[in-house]
């Protein structure tokens, strides 16, 4: 298989599809019901291909693996480049693992222009896969703005009733971060004559330029994660997306601001990224603090999980910049985990909306009494994600609170704050929904979950459950490119600090 140029087999085979449903005629029965089924098996073909990464990829190196090459634009240094290493395949594989869920989501709840909606919901992976993959700065830029286009038409089209005004907000938050990471990207092209990204990692930026270039990527992958206060779009774009836009908003597009630091902002720009480490952590405790209180006053289901996002990235903020083993890891993990979790959580809002087309809290209570499985769903994400031992929630959470004991104890306390408010939104929503008397006649009459909802929960239940329990495999793949990335921030940092005193020394 590593002759076989497997990452663009995987990036683009969900255009493939895209092609086939383009060619779909027919009456619109037949059109939405061949569109839905060619999406479907398109996006667990590609699933499928992206596994040969998971069983082929070798440990114990931080190499990039699966690499592919190719000019692209010849004679301005930027070509067709591709590959994986720990640090970003299990973000390739977190992507194919949600599209196909995705899509089952869909299946009842998109009624209109079904064609149109799967086709933008293939284009979407092909970028988010396309942007884990590229090792070219210009390739990564493309593929990063190419996300927005397909999810503000999910949002704009088939959102709720503010859904014109949350796609234009997401779009123009994103956007104009994403214009100053533009300039920092021809800066470092200007210095170092190339775009492609082991070679941007190998090339030593001046302590000055690194400050300017740190704080425009900053403002592109803050406003992706989203840390406070650039945040507030978030909640408008998940209360007005459709589900399984909520979900791949949660699971993946919020992963591209993180996984931004770990691949540019601290291996590129460390002494950088070492200044501003603690305006980082000052916005990351802010952000579980105050983003888990608004979460507890909330009355809609949507707002509170997108609240209790924002939250929980601000685990993942601090651990990538407490640069050690354990909060890096646990960063990495945490994300994966928050990917998962955070994307069936919405999903266990749309079974019910899909029901009574409401996410008003208050409209619910007692639903145990007539959806037991659904009820027990829910409990299993629920506790996922306020950290339960055995759960893929605790491993990242713990780690990244052993990081950041070590290098910062006062932020690792605050931190800490948002386990326990975390606990109690999670909780009092869970409460309100599930427990009770049932007593609203309109709810006597709800359904359990389908045999489509069963399918579509089973494979998050069993990664929440092996992650929590047997991380190794995980953990493993990550280790190598966690090392390295650590190794050459301390090298770095060292050498910038001894420079100054040579130089005196001279």
């Amino acid at each position: 298989m590593n002759e076989w140029p497997l990452l663009s087999i995987i990036t683009f085979l969900p255009l493939v599809g895209v092609v086939f449903i383009l060619m779909i005629r027919g009456d619109e029965e037949i059109v939405t019901r061949n569109a839905r089924n060619v999406a479907l098996l398109t996006a667990g073909a590609t699933f499928v291909m992206s596994l040969f990464l998971w069983f082929g990829f070798e440990n114990g190196t931080a190499e990039f693996q699966f690499a592919e090459q190719n000019d692209w634009l010849p004679g301005t240094g930027i070509s067709y480049h591709m590959g994986v290493d720990g640090l970003s395949v299990l973000f390739v594989l977190l992507s194919t693992f949600l599209t196909p869920i995705c899509i089952l989501a869909s299946w009842e709840s998109i009624k209109t222009r079904v064609k149109e909606y799967m086709i933008a919901f293939l284009i979407l992976e092909t970028m988010m896969v396309g942007m884990f993959c590229a090792l070219d700065f210009v390739l990564f830029y493309v593929f990063f703005e190419g996300v927005l286009v397909p999810m503000f038409i999910l949002i704009g089209v088939w959102g709720g009733s503010r859904r014109v005004y949350a796609a234009f907000k997401f779009f123009l938050y994103t956007l104009a971060g994403s214009v100053l990471m533009l300039v920092a990207l021809l800066a470092m092209f200007m210095d170092a004559g190339t775009t492609d990204i082991p070679a941007l990692l190998a090339h030593h930026f001046a302590p000055g330029l690194q400050m300017w270039l740190f704080l425009a990527m900053l403002a592109s992958f803050a406003v992706k994660v989203p840390m406070w206060p650039v945040h507030t779009w978030l909640p408008d774009a998940h209360v007005e997306a459709p589900t399984a836009g909520s979900v791949i908003l949660a699971g993946v597009l919020l992963k591209m601001g993180a996984y931004g630091f770990v691949r540019f902002s601290v291996p590129m720009l460390p002494q950088a990224a070492a200044e501003f480490t603690p305006l980082i952590y000052g916005l990351s405790v802010v952000a579980v603090i105050y983003t888990s209180l608004v979460a507890l006053v909330q009355e809609d289901m949507k707002k509170l999980i997108a609240y209790s996002s924002v939250a929980h990235m601000g685990f993942v903020t601090i651990g990538i910049f407490t640069m050690t083993t354990q909060g890096v890891t646990g960063a990495l993990y945490q994300m994966l985990s928050h990917g998962i979790v955070a994307g069936a959580l919405f999903l266990c809002v749309g079974v019910v909306y899909d029901r009574l087309h409401t996410r008003e809290i208050a409209r619910y209570g007692g639903l145990l009494h007539r959806m037991p499985k659904y009820a027990l769903v829910f409990m299993l994400f629920m506790m996922a994600s306020v950290g339960l031992p055995g759960t893929s929630g605790f491993v990242g959470e713990l780690l990244v609170i052993l990081g950041a004991f070590q290098v910062n104890t006062p932020v690792a306390a605050l931190m800490s704050t948002g386990l326990v408010l975390g606990a109690c939104y999670m909780l009092y929503l869970y409460r309100r929904i599930i427990f009770g008397k049932l007593e609203k006649e309109d709810l006597k009459a709800l359904p359990d979950m389908s045999g489509r909802e069963v399918l579509m929960f089973a494979p998050l239940v069993v990664v929440v459950l092996w992650m929590g329990i047997y991380p190794m495999p995980f953990l493993d793949m990550m280790s190598a490119s966690v090392d390295n990335l650590i190794a050459n921030f301390e090298t770095a940092r060292a050498a910038a600090e001894t420079a100054p005193a040579l130089l005196a020394l001279n």
